[in-house]
């Protein structure tokens, strides 16, 4: 089925196709996703994989997200980690325009968007979170100065002593490589990372705990209990991870 334009501003528009309303930048890829019988479910593979960040940090009291979309991340957060704030910088007004279409929730002591420039806000040290996720791409793909070694060292500062930087990553991009090596000189060798599910994305995951160290059927075992209260394969990203052999400390 082909999916009509319903919405365009610039350059972004809005589709619904088989009860999915997403997000666009051009015709090539889709950023965000809607399931309109359950607008809080996380609808791509990728999304669900960066909420791998639960297996490092299942309780944070502040979850700062760079990059707002159709608000996917975000929404699942606010709702499912009721004791937790969330925080999203999205540097275009037009993208956050666009929050009622996708059931945003509005401004409260608990959530809020803030329309920043993330490597600005970075820098001047205004940000503080247990987890940041890093999920922010425009129509030519990653900004090189989200992925810039200033930028990614500025993140792990901004994290608390077992803060948790989670970034989805394309698999395709020449520079994946690059953009690894980095982290795992500013985290010390201690990222993680596995392909998304259904999708080309990586996802990585950097601890900044210096003592933080895998056990594998622990972490299995965390997954499983996890897996109670969220409706995600946490069990699959740990095998992901583990089969990778990914951690470089």
């Amino acid at each position: 089925m082909t999916a009509i334009p319903e919405y365009l501003e610039q350059d972004l528009y809005l589709t619904t196709v088989n009860g999915l309303k997403s997000l666009h930048f051009d015709e090539q890829s889709t950023q965000s996703a809607m399931d309109l019988d359950d607008p809080y479910v996380l609808a791509l593979g990728y999304s669900q994989t960066m909420m791998g960040f639960l297996l490092f940090n299942a309780q944070p009291a502040h979850v700062l997200i760079v990059g707002l979309g159709g608000g996917s991340l975000p929404k699942y957060c606010y709702r499912h980690l009721s004791e937790c704030k969330v925080t999203t910088l999205e540097i275009s007004h037009e993208v956050i325009a666009l929050r009622n279409e996708f059931f945003i929730p509005k401004d409260n002591q608990r959530f809020e968007i803030i329309q920043a420039d993330a490597v600005k806000y970075m820098a001047d040290g205004l940000a503080s979170a247990d987890v940041i996720m890093l999920d922010a791409y425009n129509k030519e793909g990653l900004p090189a100065e989200l992925a810039s070694e200033s930028y990614y060292d500025h993140c792990r500062m901004a994290l608390s002593e077992q803060g948790v930087l989670v970034i989805n990553l394309w698999g395709t991009d020449a520079k994946l490589s690059i953009y690894l090596e980095r982290l795992k000189r500013i985290f010390n060798g201690r990222i993680w990372y596995c392909r998304a599910f259904n999708s080309y994305n990586v996802i990585v995951f950097a601890s900044n705990d210096e003592n933080h160290k895998i056990n594998w059927i622990k972490l299995l075992f965390l997954a499983s209990k996890l897996e109670a209260d969220h409706a995600l394969d946490l069990q699959g990203i740990v095998r992901r991870l583990r089969a990778g052999l990914v951690y470089t400390g």
